[in-house]
């Protein structure tokens, strides 16, 4: 079906899904709340905006025209927020619980989508959870996070949880073909090295640049000998995000910009009134959050990205017969075995979580980076 074909290796739920959203009289497998979990790449949104097309449709024949409104944004039943900040404000949730309350004007129902809804404080979640205990009757809300504990008890024993899995590398490989059309080699490589995250494998798919950015990762941490290296080595990281962020976050902007201005009336090029120009000052407070957002994005890639490195590191110590997620560098990671051994491997392996722990607690990406890399520096050559 049009609405799932560019969904992978998630059989189970769309079966669900698909039974939820049918127009049967009496349909027991429908409720008004569900919850989409699943680890980062696993097409969460994906799968939410396509069962909100399911959803929305009156007809099967209308779901590839109705898929478009919500891939847009644009269905006058369909509710989204999706932050660009590091935490969801009540304030938006307060305004998106207001606009679940009016009846659905063409659709079925209408549907409110919160993708990273881990991301709201408690005292948000319960103003969500006053909307999901007395819901309108055709009102339906979609929740995304990474797992069911990233939200409060009390929102989760009121929703449906519907788990995905991981794709398949070969999965994920086979839908850069079929959607993308990247080349065969590619797509394996990129799906493997991605880690089978979907949106990443795509980037790597389609970017040259992007895949450089990785590589230099890797062999920036493979060449660590010494404290001064480590230091040297997180500054080239915290540079490597940083570009990798203002390469996502760049051609977007200008966009948002451009249109910015044409909705305000104002040519290319032109002065921006005076009366207008808070619009703008406030597209620029966004865009600079998701900017500071990218970049901790940015910094978590490179984390497992290094996660992966001493994994393979690893498990070539151990004589473990499995293909190496970075199979690309395979010279490199078999010298870095020889030089090393399992315990010390085990160790960066470790400083590298406690790195994304102290991240995500606000330490300073430059320390955390730093005190993980001389870890590496320490273990490097025993």
């Amino acid at each position: 079906m049009p609405l799932w074909e560019h969904l992978t290796g998630q059989p189970d739920a769309i079966e669900a899904l698909t039974a939820a959203a049918s127009t049967q009289p009496g349909n027991a497998s429908m409720t008004h709340s569900w919850l989409i979990t699943g680890p980062p790449g696993s097409g969460r949104s994906n799968l939410a905006y396509a069962f909100a097309a399911a959803l929305l449709s009156r007809e099967p024949a209308d779901e590839e025209a109705t898929l478009r409104q919500v891939a847009a944004r644009s269905h006058p039943d369909l509710a989204v927020l999706s932050t660009e900040r590091i935490i969801i404000t009540i304030d938006e949730v307060r305004s998106l619980v207001a606009a679940s309350q009016f009846s659905p004007s063409v659709g079925r129902y209408r549907v409110v989508v919160i993708e990273d809804a881990d991301r709201m404080t408690e005292r948000t979640s319960n103003l969500l959870l006053k909307a999901l205990e007395e819901p309108p009757p055709r009102t339906v809300w979609l929740l995304c996070a990474p797992s069911e504990a990233d939200l409060i008890p009390t929102i989760r024993s009121r929703v449906r949880s519907v788990r995905l899995r991981m794709p398949a590398v070969g999965d994920v490989a086979a839908l850069l073909e079929n959607r993308d059309g990247v080349d065969p080699d590619i797509a394996l490589v990129a799906a493997r090295e991605a880690q089978s995250h979907i949106g990443m494998a795509r980037r790597l798919a389609l970017d040259a640049s992007a895949r450089s950015r990785r590589r230099q990762t890797l062999e920036t941490a493979l060449g660590i000998r010494s404290v001064s290296d480590a230091v040297i080595a997180a500054a080239t990281l915290l540079a490597v995000a940083g570009d990798d962020a203002k390469a996502i976050t760049e051609e977007r902007d200008a966009e948002e910009r451009a249109s910015a201005l044409r909705s305000l009336g104002v040519e290319p090029g032109g002065t921006v009134p005076p009366a207008l120009r808070s619009q703008l000052r406030a597209l620029e407070d966004d865009q600079k959050r998701r900017a500071t957002r990218s970049l901790r994005d940015g910094i978590d890639r490179i984390m497992v990205d290094l996660l992966s490195l001493y994994r393979d590191v690893l498990l070539l110590q151990l004589g473990v017969d499995e293909q190496p997620i970075n199979e690309a560098i395979r010279a490199q990671l078999d010298a870095a075995a020889a030089a090393s051994n399992p315990a010390a491997t085990l160790a960066v392996l470790d400083a590298i979580a406690l790195a994304r722990r102290r991240i995500e607690a606000n330490v300073s990406p430059a320390m955390a980076l730093e005190a993980m890399l001389v870890v590496v520096s320490r273990h490097a050559t025993r």
